[in-house]
């Protein structure tokens, strides 16, 4: 009975931990910026300034390349990588937004270890990724502030 006690107490305290984390890391993103906004809101912004540019061809492709996502984040991660296609969309002053920039803007939305997925479902869709190749090898780290500059000198 005691070792029954002792694993529920374990696992009560690692599921609060697990939450704690997800709800810290949402805190952060709430934080604002130097310029007054924080992710949330920047994300927010994309979305509501793109939301009439996207077709369903770019939607349905959207949903097909989150889907190795889990379930209970998938909502999370596709509004945060519609939000970075959007800016991608915004940034190149484009009327529509194309399944290059679906796949441009995932690409600099996704962490590199999640980059394998990307690379697989694409090959599964049957899309050269060689145009693509440049943002594959920058790090979430090196374009997540500053890639719009970065962005920006790859393409020219």
């Amino acid at each position: 009975m005691g070792a029954l006690l002792v694993l529920w107490g374990i696992l009560l305290i690692s599921l609060m931990a697990i939450g704690g984390f997800f709800m810290f890391r949402k805190f952060l993103k709430k934080l604002p910026k130097e310029d007054g906004k924080s992710m949330m809101d920047w994300e927010e912004y994309y979305m509501e300034k793109t939301k009439h540019m996207w077709g369903d061809n770019e939607k349905g492709l959207l949903e097909e390349l989150v889907s190795p996502v889990p379930e209970l984040f998938r909502d999370v991660a596709k509004h945060t990588i519609a939000s970075k296609i959007g800016e991608v969309s915004l940034e190149k002053k484009q009327r529509k937004i194309t399944q290059e920039t679906v796949i441009e803007g995932y690409i600099i939305a996704t962490p590199k270890r999640d980059h394998k997925f990307l690379r697989k479902k694409l090959k599964e869709k049957k899309i050269d990724v060689t145009p693509y190749e440049h943002l594959f090898e920058l790090s979430q780290s090196s374009y997540r502030d500053n890639w719009q500059a970065r962005y920006k000198k790859d393409m020219q």
